[in-house]
């Protein structure tokens, strides 16, 4: 951590958060054999450890019985979570949660907080975010929702279909993305509603078969709304704004996504330079040849860059800012850089890489999502390129292409 400016604050904490790791949550990790999925057991056990070690829900406010850490102190502790697919489960920072958490922090009411963020920081629930719909409906362009609520009374009644709802078939409360004003731009005419899972209507179609997962097992659902009805107070936010309040639950989320899978690439490289530094090839260890040598070196590169773009964007958002670009840019390289580290690490390790001995199996499945959870790199790109185009100064151009001859 010494190579950011972080607060003395973020170092303590990140600090105890690697003992976590190191003393209890890897060991766990590795006592865990053959892709074994974590026991609701064991989920118990290493929330109560990290309540011990003092960075529990770091990142909630204590009114709500989290620790009310500084966003930006908060993400070097994410950071070390994310060394293993077990560490944001022990601590609560694990998605979707994190995020959903989030989210009822900033625009629940207080019945809701009490009713459900509450709980969801104790761990007593989980939740999951539908928004995403099968074709044709919204996957990158949310603007085609088409997953509709109407008011009946003092109730709204929710119709639609979604997929990729993560968490989906373990929630007991659904965050329901939905368009309240067909008339309006789907910018000001959807809205975000609190749906408990047992409600009637609700069908949990199935779990999507889908890449990685690793211990925790998290599923992604398909679900289906059919008149499901929820009273006036599970409206989540401002009628209408649904858009707004997605991305003041995104943005932020895509930073401490950032910070986990960060983690996950600084552990890859942890374990491959060990790997290289004792094995033995050609006459020589693997680590004093000048190929894995370089590409350590442009993997340490790598992630020093995507560590410093997170910071960045955090800088910005906590300054006030919406910051979309640089968060956008900080979601792109760090997806792309992390998948890439991890299968370097794979590779180094050669046929230990792909077995389950070594944790990088599951990273290198698990790191492949994150090019599409949160916003598939294209969108992102789309959204650099719109802000890179917005302010184009013509003159240059005229003064490339005027002919004075």
């Amino acid at each position: 951590m010494s190579e950011f400016n972080d607060s003395e604050r973020a170092a303590e904490l990140a600090a105890r958060a690697r003992a976590l790791m190191d003393e209890v949550v890897v060991p766990k990790e590795r006592a865990l054999s053959g892709g074994a999925t974590v026991s609701a057991g064991t989920v118990a056990d290493l929330r109560a450890a990290a309540r011990e070690y003092g960075v529990y829900a770091p990142q909630i406010d204590q009114e709500w019985d989290g620790m009310g850490i500084d966003f930006r102190d908060v993400l070097p502790t994410f950071e070390e979570a994310g060394r293993s697919l077990l560490g944001p489960t022990a601590m609560r920072v694990d998605a979707p949660d994190e995020g959903n958490m989030h989210l009822l922090e900033l625009v629940g009411t207080d019945l809701q907080r009490e009713h459900y963020l509450k709980p969801l920081v104790a761990g007593e629930i989980a939740s999951g975010f539908s928004m995403t719909e099968p074709l044709p409906g919204a996957g990158s362009d949310p603007k085609t929702i088409r997953t509709t609520a109407r008011r009946e009374g003092d109730e709204w009644v929710i119709d639609g279909h979604k997929w990729w709802t993560t968490q989906g078939v373990e929630a007991d409360v659904l965050i329901v993305f939905a368009r309240t004003d067909p008339d309006a731009h789907p910018y000001s005419g959807c809205s975000l509603f609190l749906v408990p899972s047992d409600a009637p209507g609700v069908e949990v179609v199935r779990n999507i078969p889908h890449l990685g997962g690793g211990p925790t097992g998290i599923s992604h659902a398909e679900i289906r709304y059919h008149g499901v009805r929820v009273p006036e107070e599970h409206l989540l936010g401002e009628e209408g704004e649904g858009f707004r309040h997605v991305q003041e639950r995104l943005g932020p989320a895509r930073l401490t996504h950032c910070m986990r899978f960060s983690g996950m690439a600084r552990r890859s490289l942890d374990v491959a330079a060990a790997y290289v530094a004792e094995r033995e090839a050609f006459g020589d260890r693997l680590a004093d040849k000048q190929a894995v040598r370089f590409a350590i070196a442009d993997a340490e590169t790598d992630l020093h860059a995507a560590r410093a773009t997170v910071r960045n964007a955090a800088e910005r958002i906590a300054a006030g800012h919406e910051a979309r670009t640089e968060v956008a840019m900080a979601k792109v390289f760090t997806a792309t850089a992390v998948q890439e580290i991890v299968d370097t690490a794979l590779q180094l390790c050669g046929g230990s890489g792909i077995g389950r001995d070594l944790p990088l199996a599951d990273f290198y499945a698990t790191a492949r999502q994150f090019r599409i959870i949160d916003g598939a790199d294209e969108v992102h790109r789309r959204t650099i390129a719109r802000d890179a185009f917005e302010d184009v100064d013509r003159a240059e151009l005229d003064a490339l292409t005027r002919y004075d001859g």
